[in-house]
């Protein structure tokens, strides 16, 4: 019973994984690091409670980043709109980095500065 236990709790973490690797999607299709993410989510929320968490913790960052991104897109015309984007894109890779360490070993990774859309 055990090891069905630890099959379970194991393809969970692999599916949390997922869904925060998901968000990488971004980098090669438009709005791909929502999309990725939100099909893997759809996919196993009711399966793995662990996903439903890594799921909308990540929507919810990657919907806020998209908030922050278009405010700093408008503020790029004064000037400090640039220094944001910059920032807020190396925000998003090392927090998904963390969140995806974070994911293989069972622990569902709150983002920082987000907006909790999803509940």
């Amino acid at each position: 019973m055990s090891d069905s236990v630890d099959t379970v709790e194991k393809e969970a973490r692999n599916m949390g994984l997922l869904v925060y690797a998901a968000s990488f999607a971004g980098y090669i299709i438009p709005l791909g690091s929502i999309i990725g993410p939100l099909i893997v989510w759809l996919m196993k929320r009711d399966e793995f409670k662990f996903v439903d968490e890594c799921g909308k913790n990540c929507l919810n960052f990657k919907l806020s980043l998209l908030i922050y991104a278009i405010v700093s897109s408008i503020l790029a015309f004064i000037g400090i709109g640039f220094i944001l984007l910059i920032l807020l894109g190396l925000m998003d890779i090392i927090c998904t980095i963390i969140a995806i360490i974070r994911a293989g070993e069972g622990i569902a990774y709150r983002y920082p500065l987000t907006i909790n859309f999803i509940k």
